[in-house]
């Protein structure tokens, strides 16, 4: 019989629930494997800290997404948000399954072209494009999504300088009900900035006028701001056939749903708050079915959702570094992942997962990240099992914005790995080493 690993007497403050006569029992979540692979085993193969990526669940969960607005409404595109994830194999698996690509920079169009999207399946957004990159997109056949009148009086120039004529649509902001209001980007709906861009286009018979684009925040979790949303676009659709005789061949929502991690600050963990795909198809489809579009020329719908299609996807998997007692009494655990590879834990309480079982009872904790800075902060306070030295844990749905928000700061970023649906793990992108600095940087003479 193995001897029963000893645990220090500690005085906890019980909060709340039912204690049995030994105390608080709270039950842990256990990630030991992934996909069926063994998290130890590829924590000794590829090193700790270890990025971890399931194939299958991207599949899985863009084919629930793809089946829950195919089933609402006639002609669905997904455009997959490269700046969510632009590992090459993470948008190439999306590519396979149909989606197309969505670029906010000239270095992601770059991505984007390099795997072999063609240029006429491309969205571009975003506020800054140089001339050089829209013209690049004008000559590959791309939509260009205006985000301001610059930009337009932009690619009004370039289409008396060559032969190609742009395909353009307009970012358009709008009051649906949630705060803040992103009115950053794009024309103004109530205002009428947004119809003056769209008149302007429109008299310039050098550019075509192919769609109306919003994406109105991020982490939404009200499914009735897209069906505002929605609503207002189709408006507009409509408005641009009556006037100018005109169709267009898509409406573009954005992105923005939520995943199921849980906000700072949220009542409710995610798991239990966030809306389903059904739920944001439903008031989206509706909303464009019910309009006063011509229902013989129905646009296109396109959805640029990125986080809600890969976090679940996502693992970060790390090692106990030690052990500490705060001035406070609080229990704090040093890991050897931190805020530099988790950049979502400034505004997600993570879930964080022992990979073995040993013990029922959890005490407040802080888990902070190797890195020599206060503000290396993981969570701050989670109840959570003792821990050891050595031993593992597992983050789960950090698929999103963490591999390209990521900071080489003070740490090499580690090995990402990816498992494909047969279970075979590839390395997809590799662990940093000095050479990869040395390579980019140069040293004047009289400092050699």
């Amino acid at each position: 019989m193995e001897k029963l690993k000893y645990e220090r007497p500690v005085i906890t403050k019980i909060n709340a629930g039912m204690p049995d006569k030994f105390g608080m029992k709270s039950k842990h979540r256990i990630i030991n494997k992934i996909d069926n692979v063994s998290v130890n085993d590829l924590l000794k193969e590829y090193g700790s800290p270890l990025f971890i990526i399931s194939e299958k669940k991207i599949r899985d969960t863009y084919n629930e997404a793809y089946r829950a607005f195919s089933t609402r409404y006639p002609k669905v595109q997904f455009a997959w948000s490269y700046k969510t994830n632009y590992l090459d194999a993470v948008c190439k698996t999306f590519h396979k399954l149909g989606s197309w690509a969505e670029v906010v920079s000239g270095f992601e169009y770059e991505k984007a072209l390099a795997n072999n999207v063609n240029g006429g399946e491309i969205i571009f957004n975003g506020p800054s494009k140089s001339k050089e990159e829209l013209i690049k997109a004008i000559k590959n056949g791309s939509m260009i999504h205006i985000d301001h009148f610059d930009e337009l009086y932009t690619i009004n120039e370039i289409s008396n300088e060559i032969d190609e004529k742009p395909k353009v649509a307009i970012r358009v902001n709008m009051d649906c009900g949630i705060y803040p209001m992103w009115d950053r980007f794009g024309f103004n709906y109530e205002n009428g900035e947004a119809w003056s861009a769209i008149k302007r286009i429109m008299l310039n018979n050098k550019l075509e006028l192919v769609g109306l684009h919003t994406h109105i925040g991020t982490y939404i979790t009200s499914v009735s701001a897209y069906q505002v949303a929605a609503g207002k676009l189709a408006e507009l659709t409509a408005l641009i056939d009556n006037v100018y005789q005109h169709k267009l061949k898509y409406i573009d929502l954005g992105g923005g749903f939520a995943s199921k991690n849980t906000l700072k600050g949220a009542f409710l963990p995610g798991v239990d708050t966030c809306p389903s795909f059904d739920d944001y198809a439903d008031a989206i489809t509706t909303a464009l079915i019910n309009s006063t579009i011509d229902h013989n020329h129905m646009p296109l719908l396109i959805l640029e959702t990125g986080r809600a299609l890969i976090d679940e996807a996502g693992y970060l998997a790390g090692t106990v570094v030690a052990n500490k007692r705060l001035t406070s009494g609080r229990r704090a655990v040093i890991l050897d992942t931190g805020i530099n590879l988790l950049f979502t834990s400034f505004w997600y309480d993570h879930q964080i997962c022992p990979t073995t079982e040993n013990t029922q009872h959890a005490e407040d904790t802080t888990m902070y990240g190797p890195l020599c800075m206060n503000i290396d902060c993981v969570r701050d306070h989670i109840l959570f099992p003792s821990m050891e030295k050595g031993d593992t844990i597992v983050i789960p749905r950090i698929g999103a914005y963490n591999m390209t928000q990521w900071l080489q700061f003070i740490t090499y970023r580690p090995n990402i790995v990816m498992i494909d649906t047969t279970g075979k793990t590839h390395i997809i992108r590799k662990k940093e080493d000095l050479s990869v600095f040395k390579n980019q940087e140069t040293v004047p003479l009289h400092l050699k």
